[in-house]
């Protein structure tokens, strides 16, 4: 394990959020150093017990879960919520994804807690954003990929929208919510005198924003994006082809220079001085005809052969990969994109490594998900200062 200096080291993150957006946003920190105390409810985040599991033991959360110091605390109890005060008046960034008005009906509102600590970076992550007329309804990532327009456009044209089967708007959501929050940090260190602020952070908002140029397209050109399958509604040829022995792969020629490459590798060299070869919007009106030629070449092939002669002459072609093939591909395997991770009931596990990669200060994962509670003498006793008579009391209550 590398014992370089991380970046984040001395930042304190209190995770009081659930499932995967504002909890992911704490993992990222958590991987470069942070030192994240996840506060749960005293029956556990509801990442603990979603999906697979073995030998009891949620995969989710050994995921999301890695790098985290775990404590339980019932916010919503007065005594909860003064011990959270405790935690967070040292904390740098505070995470918390309940509805708009709960932390304020708890008295653990941003104006309490600035006034606590005013350096406080306050993360908010909630399905519609603090504000407008869906603010106070139920959010989640699904509803998310629903009005942001995304499932609107996934799909193909003859079927229903096809929202994905993962958590595609939290994990966006999370990885803008982790930039907005060192976005903070860097101001209170620069230029803002120590001062903390509120992020007010939106699930379907980052989503939306990846779509790309929806609203510029709608408003001048009146166009109304709709599901285009595996082509691109932008450029041509996109699509997944399949080969000769049954293999699906993805090929791009976004680029000109490689759109050229690809009809000379299927034998069309003649096609690239068409004059409507020339631009995205001439190909895009033939991109029948370059399926069907691009699909004729493939299908004729095995996936060796057509890997090996894209490769030869610069194409742009990939596999698609079920996660079978991922763990033996050998780009992942030398990258160590996917890494093995000590767990203390099913031995080596297998998750995907730390994100991002910083040459002088790397992230690392140091251990997978905590169990429940598993932190709190050391936080409550050992750093918080209660008596071990307080914490007997708070655990009998229900409190921890």
């Amino acid at each position: 394990m590398s014992e370089l200096p991380l970046p984040l080291e001395g930042l304190r993150v209190v995770d009081c959020a659930t499932l995967f957006a504002g909890p992911v946003i704490a993992t990222l920190m958590a991987d470069f150093g942070a030192d994240v105390v996840k506060v749960e409810h005293p029956r556990g985040d509801g990442l603990r017990s979603m999906g697979w599991q073995k030998d009891g033991v949620s995969l989710w959360w050994a995921l999301v879960g890695r790098n985290k110091r775990c404590v339980t605390l019932k916010l919503s109890d007065p005594r909860g919520a003064e011990l959270l005060k405790r935690l967070v008046a040292d904390a740098d960034v505070l995470i918390e994804n309940f509805r708009p008005g709960t932390m304020e009906r708890w008295g653990l509102g941003p104006e309490v807690l600035s006034e606590l600590n005013p350096g406080l970076v306050m993360v908010r992550t909630t399905g519609f954003g603090q504000t407008g007329p869906y603010a106070k309804l139920p959010g989640f990532g699904t509803l998310a990929e629903s009005i942001s327009g995304f499932a609107h456009i996934n799909g193909w044209p003859d079927k229903p929208p096809a929202l994905p089967p993962f958590a595609l708007g939290d994990g966006i959501a999370a990885l803008t919510g982790c930039a907005a929050a060192m976005f903070a940090l860097w101001w209170r260190e620069r230029a803002g005198a120590g001062k903390g602020q509120v992020i007010d952070l939106s699930i379907y908002e980052p989503l939306f924003w990846v779509l790309g140029p929806q609203a510029l397209i709608y408003d001048q050109l009146g166009v109304v994006q709709g599901r285009t399958g595996n082509r691109a509604p932008f450029t041509a040829p996109r699509n997944a082809y399949r080969t000769k022995d049954g293999r699906w792969l993805g090929l791009s020629g976004s680029a000109q220079s490689i759109a050229e490459r690809v009809m000379r590798i299927c034998g069309r060299e003649d096609l690239i001085d068409e004059p409507w070869f020339a631009d995205h919007m001439g190909r895009l009106e033939h991109v029948d005809e370059l399926d069907e030629i691009i699909q004729g070449w493939i299908g004729e092939r095995t996936t060796e052969e057509v890997l090996a002669a894209f490769a030869e002459a610069g194409g742009a072609i990939a596999p698609i990969y079920s996660i079978e093939d991922i763990v033996e591909d050998p780009q992942y395997a030398a990258r160590e994109t996917i890494t093995r991770v000590p767990h203390p009931k099913l031995g080596s596990i297998l998750m995907q490594n730390v994100i991002t990669r910083l040459t002088e200060t790397p992230g690392r994962i140091d251990h997978a998900g905590a169990e429940l509670g598993e932190h709190n003498e050391e936080i409550y006793l050992g750093e918080i200062g209660l008596s071990e008579a307080e914490l007997a009391e708070l655990r009998e209550a229900g409190v921890v």
